[in-house]
Order: structure tokens, then C-alpha cells, then sequence
């Protein structure tokens, strides 16, 4: 069995990867981290957990004790961890803040469609974010055929959960429902990482990619469009990214369109393209808490362990 240890365990990502590692038949969680509840039984803060699991909250974790470590605390809280608290040797780091998303300290790029035989031999990961996931997965063919021309338009709407367990201002229910709007345009945080990695695939590529985020009025989930130039086909692209794809355990292009209850409480990443004179639009849909956060985490930890992608990740999408 594996070991897990939860550092951050109070939060919404956090209580998605719970609730799968404790229906994961290679896992056993050892401790789940949080001082603002220790000693208080998880179900009390991830209530759809009760009677699922007798796990309680403990105010410090004993990283001896674990074969993996999944980091679930806010932006920036991940650096100030390490700088508190020596890692024991072997002990291998899944981050799902953004703290080492630039592949820094030794940190493998978690986002297993491009990075699979790195990730499987790697002790550190740094998990990918929501939107720079569902953006990427729509461009990573183009990109490594070298066919990423001219500027990249990308819209993408997500579910309030992306917004993170705290309440704020634009969270609460009498102003999120039945309410669309627009923050951070064009300066998302991470267009930095959608930016290097592109790059990094097709270093030619100079240009911006203009990104509008949106914030919906549902709980979870991304539907990301993204169009751009493009000199293929239709059916030359449909091929380029089913090929790119064909091993992927998780991302499938789709014969149709799609949408956002085809990949809700799933790993998956359904991609859509539609060719409209010189422009190719790529739709891509994934939960925002599990392709983009918590699923996504435990496929990297299978690949870490040499276990099949898939293991505990078999999830029933909520279609209806």
C-alpha cells in the first residue's frame, strides 16, 4: 500500500483528493494536515465523506511516516512549507499550488499527456492549474507539430469551486447564480505557465495568447474555447490530435460537441474541433477539481508508483 499524507486538507481540492484516495485500492491515507481543524473528524468539513472514512484532521503530519505527500495549501504556502520542514529522503511531492510550475528545484511539470515517462521517474511534481490544463490539452498537438501561427484566442468559463472554499465577494450564492463576468483579462496567472510550456514544445512560437477567463454561475467544471490560425484541414486535424492523443489515458477527441456534464466528476478532457474557414476552433471541457486539481494529482501519483494511470479513477461522469 501506498502511504499518503494530505499537508492543506481543509479545502475543496483537498476533499475531492480524500475522497478518491480512500476508494484507491493502493492507498492508505496516513494523516490529512490542517491546524484551523485538527482533531476534528474530516466528514465535519467534507461532510459528503461521512461514514466513508473515520479519518480526523491532526494539527502536523509526520512526513516519515509517508511514501507521498500531497501539498493542498494556497499559492506560495508550498515554498514557506519547505522552508519549515526538511523532506525526508525518498519521500516524493505531489504540489498542487503553483509554487514550482516553472520546473524549478526539481520539480517534473505534472501534466502526464506531455510529460508521462518524466513524471514516472520523478520524486517531485508540480501539479498543473485548472485553466492552463483544459488550455493546454487543447493546443499540446499543435504545438508539438510546430503549428501554433499568429495570436491564440482562448475564452474559458469556470465553476465557482475554481475560486477555492473561502467566501468572497464574488462567491456567494446571491451574486454568483444567474451571473456571468469577466476577471483577470488577459493577465491570468496561469497564462505563465500555459506560455512556457507552449514554448517549450515549439520554441518558433513568438506570439501571445490572448486569455479571457469567466467567471459562471455553476459549481464545477471549465469549458475552454480556444481558435486560432491554422493551414489544416478539418479531417487533418481531427487526425494530428488523435494521434497525439492515442495513448492518453484521460483526454479523447470527441466526434461531436461537447459539454460540461460529459466530464463533471471525472478525470477526463474532451476535446471538440470545428474548422471555420482559416480559423480551427478546439473546445475542451474538464472538471475543474479533478482533471484540473485532485484527479489529475492521483494519475500523477499512479505513474510515480508504476501503477496504471486509471487505477481509482474510474468515475461516473453526472450526465443527467
Amino acid at each position: 500500500m501506498i502511504r499518503v499524507g494530505i499537508i492543506g486538507a481543509a479545502g475543496y481540492t483537498a476533499g475531492e483528493l480524500i475522497r478518491l484516495l480512500i476508494n484507491h485500492p493502493q492507498v492508505q491515507i496516513a494523516f490529512a494536515q490542517s491546524s484551523s481543524n485538527a482533531g476534528n473528524p474530516v466528514w465535519a468539513v467534507h461532510s459528503g465523506l461521512y461514514g466513508e472514512t473515520d479519518l480526523h484532521f491532526c494539527e502536523e503530519g509526520d512526513l516519515s511516516a509517508v511514501d507521498v505527500v500531497f501539498l493542498c495549501s494556497g499559492h506560495g504556502k508550498s515554498s514557506a512549507f519547505w522552508a519549515e520542514h526538511p523532506r525526508p529522503a525518498g519521500l516524493k511531492v505531489i504540489d498542487l499550488a503553483q509554487d514550482f510550475r516553472d520546473q524549478s528545484q526539481g520539480y517534473v511539470y505534472g501534466l502526464p499527456e506531455w510529460q508521462r515517462s518524466r513524471i514516472a521517474g520523478a520524486d517531485l511534481i508540480a501539479n498543473p492549474g485548472c485553466f492552463a490544463t483544459a488550455i493546454q490539452l487543447a493546443l499540446l498537438p499543435l504545438a508539438a507539430a510546430g503549428k501554433l501561427n499568429g495570436e491564440i484566442s482562448v475564452t474559458a468559463v469556470t465553476g465557482s469551486t475554481g475560486a477555492g472554499v473561502k467566501p468572497g465577494a464574488t462567491t456567494h450564492f446571491s451574486w454568483r447564480t444567474d451571473n456571468l463576468s469577466v476577471y483577470k483579462a488577459f493577465e491570468h496567472q496561469h497564462l505563465l505557465e500555459i506560455n512556457r510550456n507552449l514554448k517549450a514544445l515549439q520554441p518558433s512560437y513568438a506570439e501571445t495568447i490572448d486569455f479571457v477567463p469567466v467567471r459562471g454561475d455553476f459549481s464545477r467544471g471549465i469549458l475552454a474555447t480556444v481558435h486560432l490560425d491554422c493551414d489544416l484541414t478539418q479531417e487533418e486535424a481531427v487526425a494530428l490530435y488523435q494521434d497525439y492523443y492515442k495513448d492518453a489515458a484521460f483526454t479523447f477527441v470527441y466526434p461531436g460537441a461537447i459539454d460540461l456534464k460529459q466530464v463533471v466528476n471525472t478525470n477526463k478532457c474532451l476535446l471538440s474541433l470545428e474548422k471555420h474557414g482559416g480559423r480551427l476552433l478546439v473546445c475542451s471541457v474538464i472538471d475543474n477539481l479533478l482533471k484540473g486539481a485532485s484527479g489529475q494529482a492521483v494519475q500523477n501519483m499512479n505513474l510515480l508508483f508504476g501503477l496504471p494511470e486509471k487505477t481509482g479513477l474510474q468515475l461516473k461522469a453526472s450526465a443527467f
